[in-house]
């Protein structure tokens, strides 16, 4: 372990990263590591010959971001069942992986990234002279960011495709920017280390990302794919919503905002969100609690204090509106993460 134990990622939205490194031998040391950055049930178990397992791992986490450089050192598998609280990306460095994601089989080289929905399970075959940058970003971020690029209704999870091009266009942007990234927060004095400039270049790669990902909402795409046009009220109230999740918003101060009469603007969010203003800001805040109890360290966060920072005020409402969401309270979300 390069620098101890690893320090845990601080909450979504954090502007200050957190490097952290690992080399090793010891297979568990390795699974542990990983799942410990990216996913709790993540299975790593090597093919064959393990003598020449040496695991490679430089890990940096900014706020809603994990960005690694990884490699096993031997031919792996790995597994995972529904990441539910992320999007990822495999952009292999060196070598292919084979990967396959929702009846989808992707080869991921140099010149095209793998790429993966919250829902769905992922199998990997990883060869030994395979390295590559893995990229989670927060499911919240990038719904966020899609949803208040558009004036239109998105589907969670977004409907991304399996993959996309490294060699040109914007994925070949996107790569450049993610390894420059990682590169300078791996080492100490840039300007990537200071938390402003931090904060912009996390908000580069997740905006990044949205522009890259195929997705059904650009205008190439057939119009049965396109959610309904949402009218300036409607965004301008989401724009609020979204900028300031944990505001205490009333239904005539969203009105407000909007420039039209509560009643109307109910009408419109039902018709063009699909559910009153006042609910999806709940399903908001929800999402962004959900995001922070997933990535966070259950003995130094307490749920109460993450659920009003969301705006929570009545604990008891809220715990029930999390388990209706979720299945599960939200002290389970938290203990089941590490």
């Amino acid at each position: 372990m390069v620098g101890g134990d690893p320090p845990r990622p601080g909450p979504t939205g954090s502007d200050s990263p957190v490097h952290v490194a690992l080399r090793t031998t010891d297979v568990d040391e390795a699974r542990a590591f990983c799942r410990e950055l990216f996913y709790g049930p993540l299975h790593m178990n090597p093919v064959g010959d393990r003598s020449g397992f040496a695991f490679s791992g430089d890990v940096v986490t900014l706020g809603p971001i994990t960005v690694g450089e990884i490699s096993y050192g031997a031919d792996v598998h790995l597994s995972i069942a529904d990441l539910e609280v992320a999007y990822h990306v495999l952009a292999p460095l060196a070598g292919a992986l084979r990967s396959r994601h929702r009846g989808a089989t992707v080869i991921a080289d140099q010149t095209r990234a793998a790429v993966y929905r919250p829902v769905g399970d992922i199998d990997l075959e990883w060869p030994g002279d395979c390295r590559l940058l893995s990229v989670k970003v927060d499911r919240a971020a990038l719904e966020r960011e899609l949803d208040a690029a558009l004036d239109q209704q998105i589907v969670t999870p977004l409907l991304l495709g399996a993959s996309f091009d490294l060699v040109e266009g914007p994925g070949r942007t996107w790569a450049a920017l993610v390894r420059l990234l990682h590169s300078e927060l791996c080492s100490t004095g840039g300007l990537a280390g200071q938390p402003r400039m931090a904060a912009r270049w996390r908000d580069m790669v997740i905006s990044g990302l949205a522009l890259t990902v195929e997705h059904p909402y650009g205008e190439e795409e057939p119009a049965g794919l396109q959610g309904p046009r949402r009218p300036r009220t409607v965004k301008r109230t989401l724009d609020a919503m979204h900028a300031e999740p944990w505001r205490p918003f009333t239904a005539g101060e969203l009105a407000g905002i909007a420039g039209v009469g509560v009643r109307v603007l109910q009408e419109a969010f039902r018709q063009h969100v699909g559910m009153p203003p006042l609910a999806y800001l709940r399903r908001l805040r929800l999402d962004g609690v959900h995001a922070e109890l997933s990535r966070s360290d259950p003995w130094q966060v307490n749920v109460s204090d993450v659920a009003y920072r969301w705006g929570f005020t009545h604990l008891g409402r809220f715990a029930g509106a999390y388990r209706q969401r979720f299945g599960v309270p939200p002290s389970q979300t938290l203990r089941e993460r590490r």
